[in-house]
């Protein structure tokens, strides 16, 4: 209770600053800061763009969760704008922000004001520079397209406390179909420009969607999810359930699988002129956009050739750093790394029993693990989240082709803790050796330690506290893989192996990426290599291949900002000797959220430098 008490406090501290600054002085010098072109305060201004965008997205509203503390809810009746039009508006009010972040002098400004107009100003511009490649995207993919994340959203995301909650869920069902249509004319622009998805993303999409139509309603997640948060409130009547579920049911019915109906209908016909070419390259100006969306990911300057080397180097030594542990417990190297990692994969020992009883004990365990480690962190942390962290399985409609897990953010008011969702489709993508590892990622002290305590953060502007520069925020996820090995959690060799396979899968990333992009490698090219060098399971191989082809340059950010923050902390170790603390060096890369990585190495030298001062003060 105290620390949803503290969240919400927190909560109003920043609302109070800006929204109701507005709502409850207006007229004065709050309407200036909201109305003028350049308010007096840097942060002012910060903030109060950010929420003129949210306020124009209610789905980001409802993940967010802090209107609701205040008894704001028409939101959750609204969905996102998903036309064309919508974002060209977006990237006219890009422009003028970012116009007006440089009319501010750094005179003008504050130590910590200046550091949020560094790290903004870096992100507004390299969003702005995209405005070319807008469409060099596939808004429909086996992964992250509206077809599978508006169920997912409305599922672990809307939430039902009340009948009104429940007719708001009702509203967004009927809506569907105009959020549908919105997305079709962007498909069609990008068919038009000659930017298709490659077949087997279409393919992968209609199984899924046809699937999910073919779903008898009651049976449909939509459906489900609301029956089960309806039962959870205790107030609701029979007759207001009865009510909300036949609502619910005809909406799905009329609206929602029309709209899905007309997503299925155009992807039939567009199969007919997609191909297998997969890379970027084969777009419009592809090798420009591959550069501009590595520089994106990984906030360097890396040309393709760099981060494919790097990659080719890692793989070499963590592979040999994985066949000496095998060695050392008996396996067979001699006839090289894929088979003894096949040898290692095939041992049944390792895997849980493929029922509903040995999935329960994966996620039960999963949770064990984050417990443990959660109460061993005093001599590596003084920054902790306040909220907590539970584990879930990830919705079964969309596991087939999901990565083997992700994170899902804390809402801001406490009402909803962060999530660690596990991949359950496969038993044999889960060995025991590979559990540790990745609930450190995705949990503690990765994921959810980093992006908690970033909303967490008292006296930044809110845009700080979101996880905006993937090197940083995956860099520091795949950091504390590691870490949590130095510390000692992993001292069975096998589940330091599964940290290393998952470090050696980091390393892959950056070989078959840029060799799908730019090097032109087909897709089975890549899924042969990444299975021949990582010892994955088959499914998981296939569905990470197929993530890099729709996500091109994002898989390389994990490993490119790991090894900087390994970098800096060994640069710290070495200057400041005894002097060095791992919390103090925790606290730093920390304490200012998500920031691009040449700035995260001038607040580590800024401070290497400081204490290096103390010390000879001392």
């Amino acid at each position: 209770m105290a620390k949803k008490s503290s969240k919400i406090k927190r909560f109003f501290k920043w609302l109070g600053a800006i929204l109701l600054l507005l709502l409850v002085l207006g007229g004065s010098f709050a309407a200036h800061e909201w109305y003028a072109e350049k308010p007096f305060y840097f942060n002012n201004f910060l903030n109060r763009e950010l929420i003129k965008t949210a306020l124009d997205r209610p789905e980001m509203l409802t993940r967010l969760g802090f209107l609701e503390s205040v008894g704001i809810t028409g939101h959750n009746a609204e969905l996102d704008d998903a036309s064309p039009q919508a974002t060209d508006e977006l990237f006219v009010r890009l422009r003028n922000i970012l116009a007006t972040i440089k009319s501010y002098g750094d005179d003008e400004l504050d130590e910590g004001e200046r550091l949020s107009k560094e790290v903004v100003l870096y992100l507004v511009e390299l969003v702005a520079e995209s405005e070319k490649f807008r469409f060099h995207n596939f808004p429909v993919n086996q992964l992250f397209g509206v077809q599978n994340s508006y169920p997912s959203f409305m599922d672990s995301m809307h939430q039902v406390n009340n009948v009104d909650d429940a007719d708001n869920y009702i509203a967004r069902l009927n809506k569907v179909k105009i959020k549908f249509n919105q997305v079709l004319q962007g498909l069609k622009i990008r068919e038009e420009a000659g930017i298709l998805p490659p077949r087997f993303v279409v393919d992968r999409v209609l199984v899924e969607m046809k699937k999910f139509v073919n779903t008898p309603s009651e049976e449909n997640i939509l459906y489900t999810s609301l029956e089960r948060k309806v039962a959870a409130v205790g107030d609701f009547s029979d007759e207001d359930r009865q009510r909300v579920l036949a609502e619910a049911k005809a909406a799905i019915e009329t609206t929602v699988y029309p709209a899905y109906q007309s997503f299925i209908d155009y992807f039939d016909k567009l199969r007919e002129k997609t191909g297998t070419d997969d890379g970027v390259w084969r777009l419009p100006d592809g090798d420009e956009f591959y550069a501009s969306a590595l520089k994106l990911f990984t906030t360097t300057d890396y040309t393709p050739d760099q981060v494919h080397n790097i990659g080719l180097k890692e793989i070499e030594r963590i592979q040999g750093e994985i066949l000496a542990i095998l060695a050392a417990e008996g396996y067979d190297t001699s006839a090289g790394f894929a088979a003894a990692i096949d040898a290692l994969a095939a041992d049944s020992k390792f895997y849980y029993p493929d029922t509903d009883e040995g999935r329960k004990q994966i996620l039960a365990d999963y949770q064990k693990i984050i417990d443990e480690i959660d109460k061993g962190l005093q001599d590596a942390f003084r920054m902790r989240p306040e909220a907590g962290v539970e584990v879930a399985r990830i919705p079964e409609f969309k596991e087939k082709t999901a990565a083997g897990g992700y994170y899902e953010q804390p809402a801001l008011d406490g009402s909803r803790p962060g999530r660690f969702f596990a991949n359950l489709y496969d038993v044999k993508a889960t060995p025991k050796y590979g559990m540790r590892t990745l609930a450190y990622h995705e949990a503690i002290p990765g994921h959810h330690f980093q992006i908690a305590i970033s909303m967490e953060l008292d006296g930044v502007p809110f845009v700080r506290r979101l996880p905006a520069f993937t090197a940083y925020v995956e860099g520091w996820a795949l950091y504390s893989e590691r870490l949590a090995w130095e510390l000692g959690f992993q001292n069975d060799p096998f589940d330091n192996i599964g940290r290393l396979q998952a470090e050696l899968f980091r390393a892959v990333r950056l070989v078959v990426d840029t060799g799908i992009h730019t090097k032109r490698w087909t897709r089975q090219q890549a899924i042969d290599y990444m299975r021949k060098n990582t010892g994955m399971a088959e499914s998981d191989v296939v569905a990470e291949i197929e993530r890099y082809i729709v996500m091109p340059g994002q898989a390389t950010a994990y490993k490119v900002g790991m090894m900087k923050i390994l970098e800096l902390r060994e640069a710290a170790k070495a200057k400041l000797g005894d002097k060095f603390d791992l919390r103090d060096f925790h606290d730093v890369v920390l304490k200012n959220g998500a920031v691009p990585l040449d700035v995260l190495e001038r607040l580590v030298n800024a401070y290497v430098a400081d204490r290096s001062g103390q010390t000879q003060s001392q």
